[in-house]
């Protein structure tokens, strides 16, 4: 009866904390500590024509933790684009030194303030490894940027990931695809995970306590669900609107439903979004399996990804995928890849249309050119991304039942 009890209020106390998102807050890291104003967030838009636009339009969840900032300022550089939407959220876990780098890093950089579409998460969430708090925080940096912007696709990265082609290489890309499609690497065959992350009942100290410690393991198991299928899958995505607003509000209840249940789940992040969308009446068929990402992972069972390094780079490049993980701080490789992938020169960002003139086509972006804004030079990375994404769409179209 105790150990009831005990499970009761800590679902209870769950519910309060995996909704943080009914409360936003977002900081923007100026000189002055104005307050965002959502019906004015885009700042350009004041210098440009109003007819110009991009075909389609990312939101970022940038994560990053201890150790991370001199890492997470280099992928902004390299992932930037002045048409797309930026949330970075630190851990609390992370010194507050490296959170005010951060802020000043955002809040000092003239293109980031002209624009007005990079905000650092105001009230940082205390994030455990294999918790479920990482999964509150991309909820939670769902509904600000659902609140915020408008934009077509969700993408969550770390500070360990990089991208491999221009955001003009992946914008138009992406142009010709559906937007209620939503890419997420999904399996129901979960093979040794049924016992290792089925079975357990996990308590995350982050969910209430402000003092960084390791998931703690409940001695009682519990058996697999029968009211809904367990699946598997990466914990990288990328997610329509449609999805991510289904994800917050569940009209229907099972996404709630599902989150209470992963709140004691080993790794939830694995497992959470592919459950939703395969249980989803509305939104099994709209799913595209894969994640996006070039990864190599470690011996069986293959928990953990490699680092990447040079003797990588040739596979990456012919995956024609648009991002990989994980890369060490200042590795050679990403030298490598800013040079020519991105056409990125140090401290710069990376090539683009929005920053480059006509004959600037090897040459990275220093700063922002306000008329070129709704331009595009994608280059050969984009026809790549395009013959990936079209072999991606057929197998989910010969496919016609989804989430098998």
């Amino acid at each position: 009866m105790g150990f009831k009890i005990f499970i009761i209020s800590f679902i209870l106390t769950s519910i309060l904390f995996l909704f943080p998102y009914i409360l936003i807050k977002l900081t923007i890291p100026m000189s002055t500590s104005r307050p965002i104003n959502i019906k004015n967030y885009f700042n350009i838009s004041k210098s440009t024509n109003s007819s110009s636009s991009y075909p389609v339009k990312f939101a970022y969840l940038i994560s990053a933790s201890k150790g991370d900032s001199s890492k997470l300022k280099r992928l902004m550089r390299a992932l930037y684009h002045p048409g797309n939407y930026y949330l970075i959220h630190m851990d609390y876990g992370a010194p507050r030194a490296e959170h005010k780098d951060v802020v000043q890093f955002v809040g000092n950089d003239p293109v980031f303030g002209e624009v007005g579409n990079v905000w650092i998460v105001g009230k940082r969430n205390l994030v455990t490894y294999k918790g479920p708090t990482m999964l509150s925080t991309t909820l939670h940096a769902m509904a600000m940027l659902l609140r915020t912007c408008q934009w077509d696709w969700f993408i969550n990265l770390s500070a360990s990931d990089y991208p491999l082609v221009t955001q003009d290489d992946l914008i138009q890309a992406f142009s010709g695809i559906s937007r209620d499609v939503n890419f997420i690497h999904h399996s129901s065959h979960l093979g040794w995970k049924f016992n290792k992350r089925g079975k357990p009942i996990i308590i995350d100290p982050g969910l209430y306590s402000l003092k960084k410690s390791e998931i703690w393991w409940v001695v009682k198991q519990r058996h697999l669900p029968t009211s809904f299928k367990l699946y598997t899958g990466s914990a990288w995505t990328m997610l329509s609107r449609s999805f991510a607003e289904y994800s917050i509000v569940g009209w229907d209840n099972l996404p709630r439903t599902l989150l209470l249940y992963y709140t004691n789940f080993v790794s939830s992040p694995e497992g959470y979004f592919q459950t939703v969308i395969c249980n989803s009446k509305d939104y099994k068929n709209t799913t595209a399996n894969s994640d996006l990402h070039y990864i190599t992972w470690d011996n069986p069972p293959k928990q953990h990804p490699r680092s990447l390094g040079l003797k990588d780079y040739r596979k990456m490049v012919l995956s024609s995928r648009p991002f990989a993980r994980k890369f060490k701080k200042n590795d050679p490789v990403l030298d490598k890849i800013d040079r020519e992938l991105l056409k990125r020169q140090h401290g710069q960002f990376s090539f683009g249309g929005w920053c480059s003139s006509q004959g600037d086509k090897h040459r990275g972006c220093s700063g922002l050119r306000p008329e070129n804004y709704g331009v595009l030079r994608p280059g050969p990375a984009s026809r790549k991304l395009k013959t990936l994404l079209t072999k991606i769409l057929y197998e989910r179209k010969i496919h016609k039942q989804q989430c098998r």
